[in-house]
């Protein structure tokens, strides 16, 4: 490559990884953090997590859900008021709690026992390390803004990406992946941030594309429509058509699960007003999302099921969400997958920090050295 091209794309590396590498590393570093910290969550709050009637069970013996929903459903209307809107996460495990999230004059999460009722704790939406972290990590504490400047972040990562691979082409081949780490810190970190990037580079990518397709969700209607498709909506509920008291939750979830029978809910989202659709999610077997996206959704009122979709059945751009979530977390391939996750999260952190390191070493070098130019010429022309 000819020095005034390479010039340029070293000025345009540089200048892109300074502006934006920072809330780059950020982000990665709570993304590696994220990974450990749901078990270190459930160590520091038992009370959230395990029920406490599965604590007094026998070995082998814990006890499953059996409290009727429908009691619940208005206990807690009558607390949070009937705007609130609550998505009910079933237990997933027989001594897990029934966690119940709240949308309303208060937001967070109420944990209770599933065969008692009892709360067992609430924890609101922004409070805790954990949550704090999440949040950070997904919207930087910005809601939609927020989430809008890391998908733009995300999208320049994959512009750094490139142009560092054209800095550290090789000339002759097979490249040398040699790091000197006996010659200096500027010069280990110099290698370490050259070679990381070239060898990491792509499986990085997958981590920061993941990212910035869960955080501008039109991303996803924008790949569907460039593929010809129109996304698929949730279904409405005509006017007048969902007139009257509610049916009990617990009869319309039965109804949902004759649609899938036998297999679990992963979330039922209970709408506060009686023209929105009630939606039950499952966890189906050839869904790699591991919450499930496939749905059915009821008209609250008459109980009729008004659509029931699989993520097959879901355009590309939606549908795909069901692999890049479990993909981005690390959750597809399980603990393996979940170690190398929170591993490129802290080399892309690696990368973003060593990059204004070596850019600031370098600038202070070349301050020093006109500093020593400056003083030698005027020891020079001195009397």
């Amino acid at each position: 490559m000819r020095a005034p091209l390479r010039r340029l794309w070293l000025k345009v590396h540089r200048w892109t990884g300074l502006t934006l590498g920072p809330i780059l590393a950020l982000t990665a570093l709570l993304g590696a953090m994220l990974v450990v910290g749901l078990p270190l969550d459930r160590w520091a709050h038992p009370d959230f997590f395990i029920a406490h009637s599965a604590r007094s069970a026998p070995a082998g013996d814990a006890t499953k859900a059996v409290l009727p929903l429908e009691p619940l459903r208005q206990r807690l209307a009558a607390e949070f008021g009937a705007n609130a809107d609550f998505t009910l996460r079933p237990p997933r495990k027989p001594a897990d709690t029934l966690q119940v999230r709240v949308r309303g004059k208060w937001e967070g999460t109420l944990y209770l026992d599933p065969a008692t009722g009892a709360e067992q704790g609430r924890r609101g939406t922004h409070e805790g390390a954990y949550n704090l972290l999440f949040e950070l990590h997904s919207s930087l504490l910005l809601d939609d803004t927020g989430k809008g400047v890391l998908a733009f972040a995300a999208l320049a990562y994959l512009f750094l990406l490139v142009t560092g691979i054209v800095l550290w082409w090789p000339v002759r081949w097979p490249p040398s992946l040699r790091i000197v780490l006996d010659r200096g810190l500027l010069r280990g970190l110099f290698d370490l941030h050259r070679t990381g990037g070239a060898v990491l580079g792509l499986l990085i990518a997958v981590s920061v594309a993941t990212g910035a397709y869960m955080a501008w969700r039109p991303l996803g209607n924008f790949i569907s429509s460039a593929m010809g498709q129109q996304p698929v909506k949730a279904p409405v509920i005509a006017k007048g058509a969902a007139t009257g008291p509610l049916l009990p939750l617990d009869e319309l979830v039965a109804r949902a699960q004759q649609v899938y029978p036998g297999q679990p809910i992963g979330f039922i989202q209970v709408p506060a007003k009686a023209g929105r659709p009630m939606r039950v999610r499952f966890r189906l077997p050839d869904d790699p999302h591991p919450n499930g996206i496939g749905s059915v959704w009821l008209n609250p009122v008459t109980g009729e099921v008004l659509a029931a979709r699989k993520w097959q059945d879901l355009d590309a751009g939606n549908g795909a969400v069901a692999v890049i979530y479990p993909l981005h977390t690390g959750e597809l391939g399980g603990p393996l997958h979940e170690a190398v996750t929170a591993l490129l999260g802290l080399a892309l952190a690696g990368l973003g920090l060593s990059g204004v390191w070596l850019w600031w070493r370098r600038r202070a070098a070349a301050a020093a050295a006109r500093d020593n130019d400056g003083q030698l010429s005027r020891g020079t022309t001195a009397p």
